[in-house]
Order: C-alpha cells, then sequence, then structure tokens
C-alpha cells in the first residue's frame, strides 16, 4: 500500500523490533539472520486495517432495541447514564478490542466516556489507538456538570502523551453539542499540545438545519468560521457536504471518516465519498459503535463502502476497489494524521501487518487482490496479526486476552442491562 501501489509476489517482509526494516522479495530471506520466520503459506501480507471512529466500550449494548425509531433516546442514552461506569467501559473495550484484532484491525480511533479505561484496556491487549474523552454540554456517565469532560480530557493527555501505543485525543461530541467557546478552548488545547480532536460533523439532519438557521452555514463552514477546521481534526460521518464544504476539508487537511453501515442502518443519505476523494479529502472508514454498525471490524465493509457509492451514482465505475483498500489502510493513517508510522509495508513504519489466508473457497482463484479482498473476504479469514512488532492473534486465537473470559464478562453486563430495562 505504498504510493506506487505495488504489489510484490513471493514477498517478504523484514521486522526488527517494532519497526519494518526491509520489503522485497524472497531473496531477501538470504540477506539476513532471523529468529522466526512466519510463513503465510500463500496467504496476502498487507498493513493492517484502521477503524477511524468508535465507541468501542458500547458493544455491551449491542443488538439493543433495533429497528425502532429513537432508539438512542428511548435506550441507549438512559442505559448509559444509570449503568455505564468505569468497570463497563473497560470489559466493554476488551470485547470489542478483541474482535477488531481477529478482525485484522491494528488500529482504532475512539471516544466515548472513561477513556482511560480504553486505554488501559488497548495496551493491555496490544492494539493501536487514539483514544478521546468525550466533550459535551452536558451532564454525562463520566461528569457532573456540562463540559467537565475537559477536566478528564487533560488528565487524559497528561497520562498517555508520548505513549507508543496509545495517542490521547480532545473529543468534543459534535458541532451541536458544544458552544463556540469550547469548541475554539478545545482547538487552543490540540495545538499546544500536539494532540488531535474527535468529533461528530454534518451527520444529523437536525445538525444541519440548526446551522443554517442560526448562522446560514453549513456545520463545515461554521467550523471554518471561528477558526477550528485545521489539520488536528478527525471529522467523522460527514454525511451532508456540499461543493463548497469539501473545499473547506480539503484546504485544512482535515481527517474524514466514512462509517458506512451505521449511516446505512439509520437510513441516513449517502455520505459523498467519492466526491471527497475527488477533492483530495483524506477518507478513511470506521465501524462506529457497536451499538450503530453492529460489528467493529473494517474488513467487512469494504465492499458495502464501494457498493452503495455505486448505487448512489448508479455507476459501477464509481471508487474502485483498489481506492476502498486504501481508504481502510494508508488513506486511513492519513485521515487520522498518522500515515508517517502506519497504513502501509514500508522500511522505517511500525511492524502492523495482517495476513489473510487466500486458500479458502470464496477467494479462489484470484487474478485481482484488490478485489478478492473488497467483494470476496470476511473478518473471519484474517489469521494473524500483528501490531507494533509483537502478534497479538496466530491461527485465529487471540493471544493477549483470555477471549472466554472477555466474552463471559460482558454476557454477566448484559444480565444486568436487561434486568435494568424492565424498570424502564
Amino acid at each position: 500500500m505504498n504510493a506506487s501501489d505495488e504489489i510484490i509476489e513471493k514477498g517478504v517482509v523484514v521486522i526488527e523490533g517494532a519497526r519494518i526494516v526491509a520489503v522485497g522479495h524472497d531473496a531477501l530471506m538470504s540477506d539476513y539472520e532471523f529468529e522466526e520466520m512466519i510463513d503465510a503459506h500463500g496467504g496476502i501480507i498487507m498493513p493492517g486495517f484502521i477503524n477511524g471512529h468508535g465507541h468501542v466500550s458500547m458493544s455491551i449494548f449491542r443488538t439493543l432495541g433495533e429497528d425502532i425509531p429513537n432508539r438512542l433516546q428511548r435506550f441507549l442514552f438512559p442505559l448509559e447514564d444509570r449503568l455505564i461506569c468505569e468497570e463497563y467501559v473497560r470489559k466493554g473495550a476488551m470485547l470489542g478490542i478483541a474482535e477488531m484484532i481477529l478482525g485484522g484491525v491494528t488500529t482504532f480511533v475512539d471516544m466515548y466516556y472513561f477513556e482511560d479505561e480504553v486505554a488501559k484496556a488497548a495496551k493491555e491487549m496490544g492494539i493501536r489507538a487514539i483514544v478521546g474523552e468525550t466533550i459535551i454540554d452536558r451532564i454525562a456517565p463520566d461528569a457532573q456538570l456540562p463540559y467537565e469532560g475537559m477536566i478528564h480530557a487533560k488528565r487524559l493527555i497528561e497520562k498517555w502523551r508520548g505513549d507508543e501505543w496509545i495517542t490521547p485525543a480532545l473529543a468534543p461530541h459534535a458541532t451541536y453539542s458544544n458552544d463556540e467557546a469550547h469548541l475554539k478552548e478545545i482547538c487552543e488545547i490540540s495545538k499546544e499540545l500536539d494532540v488531535p480532536v474527535l468529533m461528530h460533523v454534518s451527520e444529523m439532519t437536525y445538525e444541519i438545519s440548526k446551522f443554517r438557521e442560526a448562522y446560514q452555514m453549513s456545520p463545515v463552514q461554521y467550523l471554518d468560521h471561528i477558526g477550528v477546521l485545521n489539520d488536528k481534526l478527525i471529522a467523522a460521518h460527514v454525511v451532508y457536504a456540499d461543493e463548497a464544504d469539501l473545499e473547506l476539508l480539503a484546504k485544512h487537511d482535515v481527517g474524514v471518516v466514512h462509517c458506512v453501515a451505521a449511516n446505512a442502518k439509520s437510513g441516513r443519505p449517502v455520505s459523498p465519498v467519492d466526491e471527497m476523494l475527488k477533492h483530495g479529502v483524506m477518507t478513511g472508514i470506521g465501524t462506529d459503535g457497536p451499538m450503530s454498525g453492529n460489528t467493529l471490524d473494517v474488513i467487512g465493509l469494504l465492499d458495502q463502502v464501494t457498493k452503495v457509492q455505486k448505487i448512489n451514482a448508479q455507476d459501477n465505475t464509481v471508487l474502485t476497489a483498489r481506492e476502498v483498500v486504501e481508504m481502510g489502510t494508508i488513506l486511513g493513517a492519513k485521515a487520522i494524521h498518522m500515515a508517517d508510522q502506519i497504513g502501509s509495508l514500508e522500511v522505517g513504519k511500525m511492524a502492523d501487518v495482517i495476513i489473510i489466508d487466500t486458500s479458502r473457497p470464496h477467494l479462489q482463484p484470484i487474478y485481482d487482490y484488490y478485489s478478492a479482498l473488497v467483494y470476496g473476504a470476511y473478518p473471519q479469514d484474517v489469521v494473524f496479526s500483528m501490531i507494533h512488532g509483537q502478534i497479538v492473534m496466530k491461527d485465529r486465537k487471540l493471544l493477549t486476552g483470555d477471549l472466554a473470559q472477555i466474552i463471559k464478562a460482558v454476557q454477566k453486563i448484559s444480565g444486568k442491562i436487561k434486568a435494568e430495562m424492565v424498570e424502564m
């Protein structure tokens, strides 16, 4: 997934410590003395996938209240207010991280409450993460006052800044749930401390109406107007965006994360991804939370991304398989402002490497690797995952956590959630 879209048959990746030191043909094996050789058995060796937006701890609410109107207001928000605590966030994160590792995700971006627990779970299970404490204009599970998340966010940054695995971030919930003063303050802190900003942008119809009525602007134009549209921002969703918005996003090097499954499931319009790419907007792929998109693997979203765009454009040439794989890897890395470290198998980059087993019937024969990945592969086809030079999954076995115990812990929580719902 380098700049020249190079595909190496009978390829070899040489890793020392946490980084890639050589990539080339199998002749490389005679140039190095190695402690361990991992045979891909003819599979696809590639960079790990990047999940650019999610709320991993919401895995504890997965499949709750599906296909009904106002499910967030009726179920999720009240349950979060009553139940969410450090323990539930951590155990939900462990479950979601296990799913991501098994599905070939090697980096994820997360925003939620008690986000320090997500960071600890990610570090323990050996996955790279950008974690942002939610800042919102109301009382929240970990905030007794509006905007108290600012205090927690600063503590999170102080604790994790400089960590090799974890990048702390500020996470104002959305354009409509933070006022101008706080958005400006968040922007200044992000510049001062050199940390990302995670935010839902141009996602909701009422969001669009609010900014049109109040400012005669789109949310993207409003962010630009108040001076907080910049290269620290990772904007999730961006469902509603016109030509002027796309030009602003590209001009300011804003990363955009497209959440196709969550958007489709919510019945929202199709995000203009093809136009984003044509405008040079760095656009990656995100699962959103497990209550919204349900699954947390990126490989399962690849064909959804391109097929939905093709349907919307009524043009089968829109958004090719190669472009979609880029969105899941190197372009996704650009969207989260980490392309100098991850997203491709290149010398000097972090050793975040996965292997796709191509011996399965649904992946044979292969004439085009990109098409095989996008239109044929499943998360279960990922048989090996290395993150930061550490093997975290091999032969479909999670090596950094007890999967049975993780599932058992969440099942116990689900029983308490069911009991709470009876009282609602």
